[in-house]
């Protein structure tokens, strides 16, 4: 009997030579991987650069918030440190010690400003005490005129106790005793960055060459000339730029004297340097101090004289602005006064008043130090350079403007001459 499957003896059959053999384990689960399958060696390291990257960049961006005022100050301190290089290094190359020589101007600087705030403060508190003594006729002065004008019966003995019983008052009173303590860490948060500002410009301007040298050490020859042309462009253009500055804040000095003179209130001449140096040289809020003491001022002499140098003050401010000091730091700063504008604009919003202060002379280093890398040419004489049309492109305007006219005026006569030929 021939044997079957399931009782007869296995028969093997080999497979032929050069073949490959069948696999003889269990066959792997579909969907699944296979055993010896294994995670990819690079996969955990790219997961741990990332997340060092990550972490990097997140402690990179909180440094940067901790620190940008001290950055803005360092900023501060350079372009001061490149405003007194100028009178440093002249008196360094006469045989001064450097170090010794940007003392002697930062001290020059320092009595020249205490000197000035001084008699501006003695001035003022002055003034002021002379304005709080005169209060009570002034108010006398406007209760008259507000009871002329409206037919009013108001009394100063009212108004003081209405003050003096007023709600508004005694929380005015509690806000202001609040925030003394506001107002002082203020001022010795401003004492502070002064200082700081002072120190590193102190330091920027005595160890120039040291700091050029210690630029330069890191750099290839070619890179050394260039950082160094860059670094006595920013110079030349700093010096521009205050130069502007003082010339700006010599004419509105001037201009405000002629007024407060005609005027005839007193100090004029302390009130004007006054207000031309605040003016230029304070950031965004320079305007309204310099104006803010004048108006004061005239106000102990006449409310409409403080109403006139107000109106001065804002007319004066926008002729500065859009007419004068485009013209001079074009000419000094050597930049386009569009450009200057633009720029002014752009570094307020991007840095503030600090933006405000330094964005001219930075726009006019940039533009000087990359022009020498723009190539240029003969431009060809063509009269549409001069603004002006080239012959054969048709008619100017006051061509074409003369022919539609005569045509138009033939219009007219046509019908005209008709109608007297119809009826003869």
């Amino acid at each position: 009997m021939a044997p079957n499957d399931e009782t007869g003896p296995t028969v093997r059959h080999t497979p032929p030579p050069g073949a490959t053999p069948p696999p003889t384990g269990p066959p792997a689960a579909e969907g699944g991987a296979g055993q010896g399958a294994r995670m990819p060696r690079w996969l955990p390291r790219a997961m741990v650069l990332a997340l060092a990257l990550v972490g990097a960049f997140q402690l990179g961006t909180w440094a940067f918030h901790q620190l940008i005022g001290l950055l803005l100050n360092i900023l501060i301190a350079f372009f001061l440190a490149l405003a007194v290089e100028p009178a440093v290094s002249r008196m360094a190359a006469r045989g001064m010690r450097r170090g010794f020589a940007t003392f002697l101007v930062f001290f020059g600087l320092l009595i020249v400003v205490a000197g000035f705030f001084t008699l501006l403060g003695s001035m003022l508190a002055g003034q002021i005490i002379k304005m709080i003594e005169g209060f009570p006729e002034y108010l006398d002065s406007v209760i008259n005129w507000v009871n002329t004008t409206f037919h009013t019966d108001l009394r100063r003995v009212d108004i003081q106790e209405g003050l003096l019983h007023s709600a508004w008052l005694k929380k005015y009173a509690q806000n202001s005793a609040a925030g003394v303590l506001d107002v002082s860490t203020q001022v010795l948060g401003g004492l502070f960055q002064l200082l700081t500002i002072a120190l590193f410009s102190f330091y920027f301007a005595a160890d120039g060459p040291r700091l050029r040298r210690a630029l330069c050490s890191v750099l290839p020859p070619a890179r050394q000339a260039e950082v160094l042309r860059a670094w006595e462009i920013a110079v030349d253009k700093t010096g521009g730029y205050l130069y502007s500055r003082g010339l700006m804040a010599l004419i509105s000095g001037v201009a405000h004297y002629v007024l407060l003179q005609a005027l005839g209130i007193p100090y004029a001449p302390v009130l004007a340097v006054w207000v031309g140096v605040v003016s230029q040289f304070v950031p965004t809020i320079g305007t309204y101090l310099a104006g803010a003491l004048p108006m004061l001022i005239a106000f102990t002499v006449s409310p409409l004289y403080a109403l006139w140098v107000l109106i001065f003050v804002v007319v004066y401010q926008q002729f500065e602005n859009y007419m004068l000091q485009p013209k001079l730091t074009s000419k000094t700063v050597d930049i386009h006064p569009a450009v200057a504008f633009g720029s002014v604009i752009a570094g307020t919003a991007l840095l503030g008043a600090v933006g405000a202060l330094i964005s001219i002379p930075a726009v006019a280093t940039l533009q000087a130090f990359l022009g020498a890398y723009v190539k240029r040419y003969d431009v060809t004489d063509d009269p549409r350079v001069h603004g002006h049309r080239a012959r054969g492109e048709g008619p100017g305007p006051l061509t074409s403007a003369r022919r539609l006219w005569e045509r138009a005026r033939d219009r007219r006569r046509g019908p005209r001459e008709g109608s007297g030929r119809e009826g003869t």
